[in-house]
């Protein structure tokens, strides 16, 4: 078995703090997350958790939402109804009581919206439930697949874009970035990354694209 790739570290030449939010406010993080999982009709709670897991052993074995990077689009594809259980698995034994709270509170959040909708009978409403299942089928596609594939043998970080592709995906194809630098906004990505790009050599050129052909500068 070949030894891991030793993954990217963050520069220390760039000045990144500025770009912080001034205050920070937790107290009703938790609460948003189960209102999107009960209109998502996911489980948000287990996904943070296993984002947070995701940054602390990105690409490594116990990395539960990267690993999909070293699957074909194929294998990722048959993979995706999978994904979201596996990740309120993986939420429900590792990451302790508090956790396992906070996805029972998600489960009867999406219990109580998906009954009422089911009951109302009606259409747009039912509509909206087939759609959000077949988009947890295909959150590993496009939230973890296409920003990690391809990178297992290289130090990248993370596949990283730009251009209208970047502005088009709220952002989080700057994704390189995000894993550099956690704790900067996604909205001040593009002032992080435009930064790297002049500032640290070699960065721009060795960047790996998520789509070269819509790659801007």
């Amino acid at each position: 078995m070949s030894p891991p790739v030793s993954r990217e570290s963050a520069p220390r030449t760039v000045i990144w703090q500025y770009l912080l939010p001034v205050t920070r406010r937790q107290r009703w993080d938790i609460a948003v997350l189960h209102s999107l999982s009960a209109l998502m009709c996911g489980c948000n709670c287990s996904v943070a958790w296993s984002h947070m897991q995701h940054h602390r052993h990105t690409m490594g074995p116990s990395d539960i939402e990267g690993h999909c990077g070293h699957m074909s689009a194929g294998q990722v594809l048959r993979y995706g109804p999978r994904f979201p259980l596996d990740l309120i698995r993986a939420c429900w034994g590792q990451g302790g009581a508090k956790w396992r709270q906070r996805i029972l509170r998600d489960g009867i959040c999406v219990a109580l919206l998906a009954g009422a909708f089911l009951w109302s009978g009606q259409r747009f409403l039912l509509r909206h439930l087939a759609a959000t299942a077949a988009a947890q089928c295909m959150t590993v596609f496009f939230a973890a697949w296409i920003t990690h594939q391809g990178t297992k043998n290289t130090c990248q970080a993370a596949r990283s874009q730009r251009g209208v592709l970047a502005k088009a995906a709220y952002l989080m194809l700057f994704h390189r970035e995000h894993h550099l630098f956690p704790k900067v906004p996604v909205s001040r990505l593009p002032e992080l990354a435009a930064r790297l790009d002049t500032q640290v050599p070699g960065y721009a050129a060795s960047r790996l694209p998520v789509l070269p052909w819509l790659n801007g500068d």
